[in-house]
């Protein structure tokens, strides 16, 4: 794939794909959720196809104008998907989620490593397993849905000069979710996130899916 062929097209109703429905029952619901979802969101761009899927995956229209775009990462996100870039999870709900179909990257979750270095320095498991991950990020995509303090490792790593391809950080709660998605906003790293205490782990895998549905229909 070209640098000139990544454009995602904008679908309309007629070339509407979702290679997750793998029944007629589960395309058509997946269909009139989307044709609803165009009305309410928009449907100008590839990142208006995320607002629409990540609206659709909590069932509220609002968390459109939540999400926001730093550095192209639809475009980062099919070059890497292209290249077969890992794509690693903070969690095993993440990584589940995400769609396999589509594309030849892995899908690890960190949470299958650094089990000592979480019980040396008393530090989240997500955490640890990023830090233990280090090495393998640069080129990497990175998606986190509920582990702020997995975001914030992977943000201070930015600041080393490791370099993701993409980085989703949509980390949900009260206690440094906000906080560490402003903190991914300033890195000078391709990333979708969202504003305030809102996300999870739809969030972080609608974004990803949508980009994985884009890539596929690029490759067609």
């Amino acid at each position: 794939m070209s640098k000139e062929s990544l454009h995602p097209v904008v679908t309309t109703e007629n070339t509407y794909t979702d290679i997750g429905a793998d029944t007629p029952e589960g395309f058509s619901i997946s269909s009139r959720s989307r044709s609803l979802a165009r009305e309410a969101v928009g449907n100008e761009t590839p990142e208006d196809r995320i607002r629409q899927r990540c609206s659709i995956a909590v069932g509220d229209w609002a968390m459109a104008d939540l999400l926001r775009f730093s550095h192209d990462p639809v475009t980062a996100g099919l070059r890497a998907l292209e290249a077969g870039a890992p794509i690693f999870t903070d969690i095993r709900m993440v990584l589940t989620g995400i769609q396999k179909k589509g594309h030849s990257s892995t899908v690890e979750c960190a949470l299958d490593y650094g089990a000592d270095i979480s019980k040396d320095l008393g530090i989240t498991r997500s955490s640890a397993g990023f830090i233990a991950l280090k090495e393998r990020l640069d080129g990497s995509i990175i998606v986190i849905g509920n582990a702020p303090s997995a975001l914030l490792t992977v943000c201070s790593f930015v600041d080393e000069g490791i370099r993701p391809a993409l980085v989703i950080g949509t980390p949900v709660g009260f206690v440094n979710a906000a906080e560490s998605k402003e903190v991914l906003r300033t890195k000078p790293v391709a990333s979708v996130s969202n504003v305030g205490t809102r996300g999870g782990t739809p969030i972080a895998v609608a974004s990803l899916n949508e980009i994985i549905t884009m890539f596929t229909e690029l490759r067609k």
